[in-house]
């Protein structure tokens, strides 16, 4: 009995990804976006970008044209969503200040261990000259995240429930030194400490608490 041919797999068109690979787009933007964060966006050529995702840069290309499409493509789809959910939470909560700074704290940590690529991306692309995500900052973050946190604040000030000794804004830039800092330098701190076991729960409990309580020693006999 003559033994029936298996028909034939329809033929991929040239450059077009096959379905099973509807993911890999997602893929080389994490690739991209580690990358960036490790070693800089202008010192990442899309053929690095490329090799370390197992892909050729045709590939990258057919994904995202040239390095500048996929720069946005990391800020649109990447920066911009992982820091929306606590820009939200922060537009809706009231001016109480001590509430307010918890609130930042809290959200700071949880976009950090959800996303560890900020904090070295914060430093490298937006802190230091030259960043390429400077403008960034200043177009699409400080409308909606720190200006509006220091009109929070503004705002308890002149109701009196702020320290008349701050300042709003150099407030806001003291929980960022208080936040992304910590985060960005803990590969060195945790080993000039040994302090493994320091984990970004550690450090926001820490924050909230140098917030709360400052640095004095509590009263004789108060309750811990």
């Amino acid at each position: 009995m003559a033994r029936t041919k298996a028909p034939a797999k329809p033929r991929r068109s040239a450059g077009r990804p096959a379905r099973e690979d509807r993911d890999l787009r997602a893929h080389l933007l994490d690739v991209a976006l580690a990358r960036f964060a490790r070693d800089g966006i202008g010192a990442t050529p899309l053929r690095a970008i490329a090799t370390e995702a197992g892909v050729t840069p045709a590939m990258l290309h057919y994904y995202f044209g040239d390095k500048e499409q996929l720069k946005q493509a990391v800020i649109d789809e990447r920066l911009l969503p992982a820091l929306a959910p606590m820009r939200d939470r922060l537009a809706q909560a009231d001016s109480e200040p001590a509430a307010l700074a918890g609130l930042f704290v809290r959200g700071i940590g949880e976009v950090v261990a959800s996303h560890p690529w900020l904090p070295p991306l914060w430093v490298r692309e937006v802190l230091c000259e030259g960043g390429e995500l400077r403008e960034v900052l200043f177009h699409h973050l400080l409308p909606n995240l720190p200006r509006l946190l220091a009109q929070r604040f503004a705002a308890a000030k002149q109701a009196g429930t702020l320290n008349p000794a701050l300042d709003p804004r150099l407030l806001v830039v003291s929980l960022v030194g208080l936040t992304l800092f910590p985060a960005a330098g803990a590969p060195i701190w945790r080993r000039v400490f040994e302090a493994d076991d320091l984990d970004q729960q550690a450090l926001v409990n820490h924050t909230l608490a140098l917030l709360e309580g400052g640095l004095g020693a509590p009263p004789s006999g108060a309750s811990r």
